[in-house]
């Protein structure tokens, strides 16, 4: 009898090894090992999930201005801190208002519950302050595209998502300075 169990428990014990450590994996797959942000699959169920709880949320897109000259003059190394610094300062300013994510590249995201509580002027100020490095101040700057929910037809994340990135290339548009609501 002992044996029977025995025989039945050790492939049970070992099915749910094997599911803590697929536990584990997914975890790790939806964040940016780099930033720590949510990848796009992380960040899209929580920013759906916030978009259907708070009317007045908004989406924002912000993109690193100039990237890929800070990486061919200073170094990956120093790029990789400027993404690390910023995913910082987006954490930092969203706090428990929201979620933010890297989508790739300099590309990140975030979802707000409520635009009227937010400073988009210091998030562009934020972003605008130099990232130091290896004893070097380097020019960090920021295009963001904000897509308040509430003025879309239907609330859809791919609508404010669409919304917001045509915001954001308006304000590289505009000299890469800035914020821009969509309209």
């Amino acid at each position: 009898m002992e044996a029977q169990i025995a025989a039945t428990l050790v492939p049970l014990l070992g099915w749910a090894v094997h599911g803590g450590i697929l536990a584990r994996r997914l975890a790790t797959a939806r964040r940016d090992p780099l930033t720590g942000l949510h990848t796009r699959a992380g960040w899209t169920a929580r920013a759906e999930h916030c978009i259907r709880r708070h009317p007045n949320a908004a989406v924002l897109l912000v993109d690193l201005d100039h990237f890929k000259t800070l990486n061919d003059t200073h170094g990956h190394a120093a790029g990789d801190a400027a993404l690390v610094e910023t995913a910082h300062r987006l954490r930092t300013w969203c706090g428990r208002r929201g979620t933010v994510g890297r989508l790739g590249g300099d590309e990140f995201v975030a979802v707000v519950q409520e635009l009227a509580t937010v400073d988009l002027d210091a998030l562009t100020a934020a972003l605008h302050q130099p990232v130091h490095y290896n004893g070097a101040a380097l020019p960090l700057a920021a295009s963001v595209g904000v897509c308040p929910v509430a003025e879309l037809p239907v609330p859809a994340l791919t609508d404010a998502l669409a919304a917001a990135d045509a915001a954001m290339y308006a304000a590289k548009g505009r000299g890469r300075r800035g914020s821009r609501l969509s309209r």
